[in-house]
């Protein structure tokens, strides 16, 4: 009965979100959203619009796709592992790792838009080449939203242990790293997920604001402003439409990893 339930909550689960999604469509093709909005197909274009220049242009939109991955991705992997790296230190160290993460949880207060304007300052010395300079900028950036969310996180993991496990490990003369693999580390893995499902659609997110402040055109975040810019709604929406995809794919595959791992671990 409990496996059914199961079974039952995890299709509802995707087909109620899907049945929304085509609802809305439904809704906006058919133009009543516009009425609704008092907008016409100009600003909002209809989805067979989207889709027809997304067609059109698919190898520009590919290689500027290609350019925003190329800092979410590591920029994620990046700032995950330094976060998970000084929520270690914080565990080890009480005393500075308290107000270490004070510093991180204000930091992680700091909007994208102000944090990319700040960045932007600082690596204009980086390189003489633009192409770098946009680079770094924005990985910079990706790198710092990832660090704030899975610091705090981890921390949690790493220290909010079942009781007494802790005492029962140094009842065995377990040393600081025995304790860590053998019971931190082990009860950190769901937080890190956690941490996770926040970061990636935080890092999409700062990814487009920072092309947005970039030297270098290109990106999906900065071909959205040109297009707006130059009045191109319709392909403005296009590239819209390919990070909201972006950001569903990533965050797809993070669910379907966890799952994968989750179920390791309790076997």
């Amino acid at each position: 009965m409990k496996k059914k339930r199961f079974r039952f909550l995890s299709v509802t689960s995707v087909l109620y979100p899907l049945l929304f999604g085509l609802l809305i469509i439904a809704l906006w093709q058919g133009q009543v959203l516009h009425k609704l909005l008092n907008t016409t197909t100009l600003i909002l274009p209809l989805p067979t619009r989207i889709i027809s220049v997304i067609s059109d242009n698919f190898p520009a939109i590919a290689e500027d796709t290609w350019a925003t991955l190329s800092v979410i991705i590591p920029g994620l992997l990046l700032g995950s592992v330094l976060g998970y790296l000084l929520a270690v230190f914080a565990t080890n160290s009480p005393r500075f790792g308290a107000t270490g993460l004070t510093i991180i949880a204000a930091i992680s207060a700091i909007p994208t838009v102000a944090l990319a304007a700040v960045v932007l300052q600082w690596t204009r010395d980086v390189s003489t080449d633009v192409t770098v300079r946009s680079y770094v900028m924005k990985l910079i950036i990706v790198t710092i939203v990832s660090i704030a969310s899975m610091t705090l996180n981890a921390y949690r993991g790493l220290t909010e242990l079942k009781p007494f496990a802790l005492d029962l490990m140094k009842s065995y003369a377990a040393g600081k790293f025995t304790v860590f693999i053998k019971l931190r580390a082990p009860n950190s893995l769901p937080y890190i997920f956690t941490s996770l499902k926040v970061s990636v659609p935080a890092c999409v997110i700062a990814a487009l604001v920072s092309e947005y402040f970039a030297e270098k055109i290109t990106g999906v975040g900065r071909r959205i402003r040109e297009c707006i810019l130059q009045a191109q709604y319709s392909t403005a929406w296009a590239y819209i439409a390919v990070a909201c995809l972006i950001g569903i794919v990533l965050f797809a595959i993070l669910m379907a990893s966890e799952k994968v791992i989750m179920r390791k671990r309790s076997s």
